[in-house]
């Protein structure tokens, strides 16, 4: 169960202000139908983290367990870095198809949103530490759910009044701690 948690909290965190979180703003502000929206990113999220999840096994096969835990805490340590480099979204990039309706929309922009973005990374580092892929699946959905989710809700409306920075700034030293008190573990 903690890796779930981990997964769920780290996930949440790493979203915030993120692209896909942008993206979620912006089809909600769009199309203002937020059940095929949360649909999509639920689908979209288990499909990409899935794959990340088992590259993230598959490197835990051909790594050593120190090797790993050196991984996840440089990782989390490049998150902080990350997370401070706020995302953007340009709005024309959002390639809309009449045919695809809004959950087509949602989970292949998605999908291709999370490609190499930091929650995949994530995704990739916790299930090669943790070896438990379907937690760490369960938990990255989460957390990307309690991050798009509201989102979603929230539209383009209150988008501006959230204070990004201060967000971005938690999360990025929550991260530097967590990575940091990996590596001081790896190290002893």
């Amino acid at each position: 169960m903690e890796t779930l948690f981990i997964s769920a909290g780290l996930i949440a965190l790493a979203e915030i202000g993120d692209k896909t979180q942008l993206l979620a703003f912006i089809l909600a502000a769009r199309f203002k139908k937020p059940f095929p929206i949360i649909v999509g990113i639920l689908c979209a999220t288990l499909v990409n983290h899935s794959f990340a999840a088992a590259l993230g096994m598959w490197i835990s096969s051909v790594v050593s367990l120190e090797v790993l835990g050196w991984m996840l805490g440089v990782s989390f340590i490049g998150m902080a870095i990350w997370i401070m480099i706020p995302d953007k979204i340009e709005e024309e990039k959002i390639l809309i198809k009449n045919y695809l309706g809004v959950f087509g929309i949602t989970f292949i922009t998605f999908f291709l949103a999370e490609i190499g973005d930091k929650t995949q990374i994530a995704t990739i580092t916790m299930s090669a530490h943790y070896a438990t892929p379907l937690l760490v699946i369960i938990g990255t959905t989460i957390g990307m759910l309690l991050a798009d989710v509201p989102a979603v809700f929230i539209g383009n409306k209150f988008a501006s009044k959230i204070p990004m920075k201060l967000m971005h700034a938690i999360a990025a030293v929550i991260f530097l701690i967590l990575g940091v008190t990996i590596l001081i573990g790896v190290g002893y």
